[in-house]
């Protein structure tokens, strides 16, 4: 089999050296084709999902043509379709589909996972174009097809690490993590969720995907929509703009920290070459009771201590470790613990992904070493190291080459640990529980062996890779310098200050008497019975705990947001607010943000003039941490029209209200009367459910967080 894989891959790097080369980086043989080459697709878009415009191929797009003289009429030729391929490793079955490119070839193997698509110029076709891993894919994105997936949300009992958990445990389909959802760069996506829990509302959000001219499909209940009520169903209708890999969850209170999360995948070019792509890696912290219940011991004593770490669903709790004397017998078999076979001299392409509720991770894998290839959704310049810290809702694409530094030894002795080790500060698990050995590594299929090797000696500081490391393939200067189109002055502007509110029993907004994080003046709680959906432009609406901000700036002008871990002189004094040393995961839904300054110390005007900010081509990513004691400097160009939510990944924090609305260009929305029929009808259907006291888990107090 691998002798047929390596011929096919042979083959199509023959073509594709046939025609240009994707990596020579003379910008006008990088640029997809023209508007003429896309005229059919658009009109399938347009149909299909009438409140997502197309991207737009004449922006900045220059098509590669030539002219002849005219010597009669010549037959009129018709182009092949565009190329149906298997991905490396996709599911069995699983194909990207470009028949609607007309002329078009897959040009990517080994050797050239650089490459993705190509139209070559030639007698027949005086047009072509390349779309590979140089493509601007903020502005341009192949044609795809149509992928649909349906997702069943239940209660299920779970075993990840040996603890029957009984309580609040919730699934996709049957599964934990859940299903492996695929598509291809360019695919338009459609996803039904249908609700079978029996207390809860549900939404589903796609975490980290741009959801370009469709924020109403980004599954945040409160915002984008009312919760899917028990026994009813949504569907979510999006384009993949992007490529690399994600992870999709509920957004509805806490509900991904018991069960429902699984990875996502859009497959499309590499920085670097490999030779084998494994299935995605899902690491978290682990509880043995509902995320639910965790959370009142959390407003009342933080923090809470998670049981246990887990790889792909599976972890182990040692009872020995544990005081409690029912431990044993709520023992049960554990999972198997995970493990992969590598083949000595290749390469694997390792898709990592942090799902936790509240821990930071460091992955290694010992004796062998790291390329990192792209974080989150954008490829860059690829770099090395021996381990890689991954914060909550942050991903990673990393190459391993299978040849460890002990290669030496005995083949049946090559048994390596995969190590998923918490960052100092940033890691809530009980302490006898924190094993980091998780997985392991063989280079003999029927070894059993338990591995001796050992863990390389790494730094487990709780902060970010290494900003210079982190430089995007595609780059992006930030026009604006230092004139963002907002005011981010700390007293009047978008400059915010993360901190706790503390209790006041004369406190009577809706948060109660508890110690509650927030990101402006007031904890956000939101309603699930009125989305923000309903108020596009009225901005009259709303309090200070649905915590709203406004940006309303011309296409393509830049905003900038502050966020700082201190706060300023007038809030210390008040006494109304605490400020801790504590890192948090910021994620922006709606964009990509350039991360132009990330400082282990207060902010000050100066920086932007002074070096501090990086605007040319800073690091671009969906998820950050804010240093502590320190600030995050992030900015987007003002070219998604929505209402997207910027919130801390740390489950507990943003359940506490540490989070804010960004009103991006409401102006500019666009919402058709059939997705306004269904938003309605699921709205009603929840508030008939809502109203239903005996659909709740506990009478009288149905919502005690932020909602989000």
């Amino acid at each position: 089999m691998r002798l047929i894989d390596s011929l096919c891959e042979t083959l199509t790097r023959a073509l594709g050296l046939l025609t240009i080369s994707p990596w020579n980086q003379d910008t006008r043989l990088q640029q997809p084709v023209g508007p003429s080459q896309v005229q059919e697709p658009h009109q399938a878009l347009e149909t299909l999902f009438p409140s997502t415009k197309p991207l737009n191929s004449q922006e900045g797009g220059i098509s590669l043509q030539y002219e002849k003289l005219p010597v009669g009429d010549p037959p009129k030729v018709i182009l092949p379709d565009g190329p149906i391929f298997a991905p490396p490793n996709a599911r069995p079955g699983f194909v990207c589909n470009y028949t609607a490119m007309k002329g078009w070839r897959h040009t990517a193997g080994v050797g050239m996972r650089n490459a993705w698509l190509e139209k070559p110029i030639g007698d027949e076709d005086a047009t072509g174009g390349i779309y590979n891993i140089f493509t601007n894919y903020d502005r341009f994105a192949p044609i795809g097809t149509v992928r649909k997936y349906h997702l069943n949300v239940t209660d299920q009992v779970i075993n990840a690490d040996g603890i029957i958990r009984n309580d609040g445990g919730k699934v996709f389909n049957g599964q934990y993590p859940g299903p492996w959802i695929e598509a291809c760069w360019g695919d338009w996506v459609e996803i039904t969720v249908e609700n079978h829990l029996q207390y809860n509302g549900t939404t589903v959000h796609w975490h980290g995907v741009r959801m370009l001219n469709a924020f109403e499909h980004d599954g945040v209940n409160a915002i984008t929509q009312c919760p899917i009520a028990p026994g009813d169903q949504f569907t979510y209708k999006f384009r993949v703009t992007q490529y690399g890999t994600s992870w999709y969850h509920s957004h509805y209170s806490l509900q991904y920290a018991d069960g429902l999360a699984g990875p996502i995948t859009f497959h499309g070019p590499s920085s670097a070459d490999y030779d084998v792509a494994l299935e995605p890696f899902l690491f978290s912290d682990w509880s043995h009771n509902s995320a639910f219940e965790d959370y009142g011991l959390e407003l009342r004593k933080p923090p809470v201590a998670m049981k246990t770490v887990i790889l792909n669903g599976k972890g182990f709790y040692n009872c020995s470790n544990n005081p409690n004397p029912d431990c044993e017998a709520l023992k049960i078999d554990p999972p198997s613990i995970f493990e992969q076979v590598f083949e000595r001299g290749r390469k694997y392409l390792l898709r990592l992904i942090n799902t936790s509720t509240a821990s930071t991770f460091i992955f290694s894998i010992d004796k062998h070493i790291l390329q990192v290839v792209a974080m989150d959704f954008v490829a860059i310049e690829p770099y090395y190291a021996d381990s890689i810290l991954v914060g909550i809702g942050q991903r990673y694409h990393v190459i391993v080459e299978a040849r460890p530094s002990n290669d030496l030894i005995p083949v049946e002795d090559q048994n390596y640990w995969i190590r998923i080790t918490g960052a100092n500060g940033c890691f809530d698990v009980e302490p006898n529980q924190a094993n980091e050995k998780l997985g392991i590594i063989r280079y003999n299929s029927g070894s059993t062996k338990t591995p001796t090797s050992t863990r390389y000696n790494f730094n487990t500081d709780c902060a970010d890779e290494p900003y210079e490391s982190l430089v995007p393939v595609v780059p992006m200067d930030v026009t604006a310098r230092d004139r963002p189109a907002n005011d981010i002055h700390q007293d009047t502007g978008d400059n915010f200050e993360v901190g706790i509110e503390l209790p006041d029993e004369n406190y009577t907004v809706p948060h109660g008497n508890f110690t509650r994080w927030d990101i402006l003046d007031t904890p956000m709680w939101l309603n699930f019975s009125d989305p923000t959906i309903d108020h596009i432009g009225d901005y009259a609406w709303g309090t200070n705990e649905t915590a709203m901000i406004t940006e309303n700036f011309s296409k393509d002008e830049w905003v900038y947001i502050i966020i700082t871990g201190q706060g300023t002189p007038k809030q210390v004094s008040e006494g109304k607010r605490e400020f801790l040393p504590v890192a948090h995961p910021m994620h922006l839904h709606g964009h990509d943000f350039v991360l132009l300054s990330q400082q282990t110390r207060p902010f000050h005007p100066d920086d932007l003039t002074n070096g501090t900010f990086k605007y040319d081509n800073p690091p671009r990513r969906d998820v950050a941490l804010l240093p502590r004691n320190g600030y995050m400097a992030i900015g987007f160009r003002v070219d998604n029209p929505g209402i997207w939510i910027l919130h801390c990944h740390i489950a507990w924090h943003a359940s506490s209200g540490l989070a804010l609305q960004i009103r991006e260009n409401e102006h500019e929305i666009q919402l058709t009367p059939q997705f306004v029929k269904e938003k309605d009808r699921v709205c009603e259907n929840w508030k008939t459910w809502f109203a239903n006291e005996s659909n709740w888990w506990t009478a009288h107090e149905f919502q005690e967080d932020s909602g989000i």
